[in-house]
């Protein structure tokens, strides 16, 4: 009786063998998921790395663009100041050279006035001597003047026809001059600062 009692019972057996059973694979099942987790783990923070340093990149790559757009910008921008600076010198230095264009247009009509009055009257006439010697003085003095200003006369005599400083009144015979050259100028042309104010009118030699 107390033999059966000391010995354990088949069952008692098989259920502690499964309990041993049970304790050695769980640990084992236990690290592997673990493992697992851990590697899954790591590859989502290196693919969250990867993405980072993606846009790490293009967000370089835009600043960059962004450093040579606005470069690019300043560059333009001062080439235009440059050019609305030099037009603007120019505006103004034209305005000064020319702001006399008007003036002068209406002061040619008393040179030729003048001109007109010194051929008018002969050399050896002495009653019009001291007439022709005043009206010369007056109109060199006139021209002097009007030269230091930059006006100057346009004499074309036996010089080429220009048509952009000449306006021809007529075409005449000329057998001792060349062809299509001034014989005759009927009114003198007069520049400003190189620019025409009123061409000269004249006589052209025939072909």
């Amino acid at each position: 009786m107390a033999n059966d009692q000391q010995k354990p019972s088949d069952e008692a057996l098989d259920v502690t063998e499964e309990v041993q059973s049970a304790g050695e694979v769980a640990p084992d099942s236990a690290s592997a998921d673990v493992v697992e987790g851990v590697i899954d783990e790591s590859g989502q923070t290196q693919q969250a790395n990867d993405a980072q340093q993606s846009d790490l990149a293009l967000a370089r790559d835009e600043i960059e663009r962004l450093k040579q757009d606005v470069q690019d910008t300043q560059l333009r921008a001062q080439a235009e100041i440059q050019n609305v600076r030099r037009r603007a010198e120019q505006d103004v230095e034209k305005a000064h050279k020319f702001a006399l264009d008007k003036f002068a247009q209406e002061l040619l009509p008393v040179i030729d006035s003048l001109e007109r009055t010194v051929d008018a009257c002969p050399v050896d006439d002495e009653a019009t001597k001291a007439l022709r010697e005043g009206a010369q003085m007056t109109l060199d003095l006139f021209i002097n003047s009007l030269a230091k200003f930059n006006l100057t006369s346009v004499d074309p005599t036996g010089q080429a026809f220009d048509p952009a400083l000449h306006q021809a009144m007529s075409m005449v015979d000329a057998p001792d001059a060349e062809p299509n050259t001034v014989v005759g100028v009927m009114q003198k042309g007069y520049t400003l600062n190189g620019r025409l104010v009123r061409p000269a009118m004249v006589m052209v030699a025939k072909a």
